[in-house]
């Protein structure tokens, strides 16, 4: 190992609590880009990380937060190896609960749109890690907002929402 000066530029935002979307685009030692999304707001309490703190976790060593790692290692992949991360977040799209209710309501929302992202990205050809899982009903208006907000660096977003709506896919 070869001690190298790196450095990481962040925006301030992203240590905003609240319910996010992200996306975490890992470059393989080979150039291939691998996804994985991801959101804020816990389902085992009643709080709404921020970005910046889940970015940490998710390449620790804790093996109940560490999930991009996991599935990185899963395919062979050493994060050590990967050329770049990158991690793209849009929020908060809410804020954080003031109580239990509130807090599942919201996470519940977020958990549907982040299901639909991962879907779209995945439909849209690109190579998502994960497979969210959600049945929770998709509020149709915030996913325009989120699907265009992506689609600004995930710009095949657009063209198979296109292909979508006149049918072609």
């Amino acid at each position: 190992m070869t001690a190298r000066l790196h450095g990481l530029i962040f925006p301030g935002a992203l240590v905003e609590r609240g319910f996010w979307l992200y996306v975490w685009v890992a470059v393989t030692a080979e150039g291939a880009e691998l996804l994985y999304v991801g959101r804020t707001g816990d389902s085992s309490s009643v709080n709404a990380q921020s970005p910046y703190i889940r970015m940490g976790q998710h390449l620790g060593s804790n093996e109940s937060t560490n999930m991009l790692r996991t599935h990185l290692e899963k395919l062979g992949v050493s994060p050590i190896s990967c050329k770049s991360f990158e991690l793209v977040s849009y929020g908060p799209i809410l804020p954080e609960g003031k109580n239990k209710a509130e807090h599942y309501s919201r996470r519940d929302k977020i958990a549907a749109l982040e299901k639909k992202l991962s879907d779209s990205l995945h439909e849209a050809g690109y190579a998502v890690l994960n497979c969210v899982n959600c049945r929770k009903e998709l509020d149709p208006e915030l996913w325009r907002e989120v699907r265009a907000a992506f689609a600004e660096r995930f710009t095949r977003l657009c063209e198979s929402a296109e292909a979508a709506a006149t049918g072609e896919l």
